[in-house]
């Protein structure tokens, strides 16, 4: 294959999120709740050559723009990542991920004894450290496989 080759082919309206860790597109689609069933095309390329990250996913969405909250937790999967609104096959906006400073609603606690794991009206809520993520009412951190904590699973 040359490098002139596309391995996905283009889509003309949608988001594109490049740069992704590779072996981190299905989380990524997990994250967008795409499980085929929606109707939008979906493309993935999983661990194809990147410059930069030497490996990386690609992750293609036809008809589908991502919300805040969905970016905020792609930027934990794949610090790297950018998103690409596409409109009539050219990318308008094209944006790098930015951690935020908390993220609520998306992800699991691991602690069992956690208020946020009881049959208590509480929204998990995690709060981006450096080495990771730290839930706000136990303490407890995730520090890798964040994507085995979405609560969108």
């Amino acid at each position: 294959m040359s490098d002139h080759e596309l391995r996905v082919s283009k889509i003309r309206d949608g988001t594109v999120i490049d740069h992704v860790t590779a072996g981190q597109a299905l989380n990524v689609l997990a994250v967008l709740g795409i499980d085929g069933d929606e109707g939008f095309g979906v493309s993935i390329g999983m661990n194809v050559p990147s410059d930069t990250l030497g490996r990386k996913d690609i992750v293609k969405v036809e008809g589908r723009e991502l919300s805040q909250s969905e970016v905020d937790i792609i930027s934990l999967l794949a610090p790297e990542a950018t998103v690409n609104i596409v409109r009539e096959f050219d990318v308008i906006e094209k944006n790098r991920v930015e951690r935020p400073e908390r993220v609520v609603g998306l992800l699991r606690c691991p602690n069992h004894n956690c208020i946020t794991n009881a049959d208590e009206p509480v929204v998990s809520t995690f709060r981006v450290v450096d080495d990771g993520v730290r839930c706000e009412y136990c303490g407890e951190i995730i520090r890798s496989e964040i994507g085995d904590h979405l609560a969108v699973n």
